[in-house]
């Protein structure tokens, strides 16, 4: 199945990206406003169906744009995984040109270290890194 991936703005279906990342195990209960805030101030590459326009995955990278950047946000929705499309969308965003002075990427899963190693990412020291975790009121709807 042709799939075209994107990093044009214009191309992001804000619905489509939120039902994705609803069902996701790291954004359930995402509200919209916050997907559509989190989509403006980042990198996204979408992968879209050529036969229906149907965007059916996402990567996205939160950057200062010349030193650090956090990937997150990887998902393709079921029935489309196992094609190549998340490490298509890997490969477009590691080719932005305001990704290219970049001394250090990051990023957290629990189920996809396979495709990631193959990115070069590899473990690092848990007591290198630390973390805050806000309320989820902050970011979840209703239904959490």
């Amino acid at each position: 199945m042709p799939i075209t991936i994107s990093l044009d703005p214009a191309r992001q279906d804000l619905d489509a990206i939120h039902g994705i990342l609803v069902g996701t195990y790291w954004s359930p209960h995402i509200r919209r406003e916050v997907v559509a805030a989190a989509l403006r101030n980042s990198i996204t590459a979408v992968a879209i169906d050529d036969a229906t326009g149907a965007t059916v995955g996402l990567a996205r990278v939160v950057t200062d744009r010349a030193t650090f950047a956090w990937l997150c946000d990887v998902c393709v929705q079921e029935g489309w995984r196992g094609q190549g499309i998340s490490r298509r969308m890997l490969e477009a965003i590691e080719r932005h040109p305001d990704l290219q002075t970049l001394r250090r990427w990051c990023l957290a899963t629990r189920d996809a270290h396979g495709l990631y190693e193959k990115f070069d990412y590899r473990p690092v020291p848990a007591d290198r890194w630390m973390e805050k975790h806000c309320p989820k009121e902050r970011w979840q709807g209703g239904g959490a």
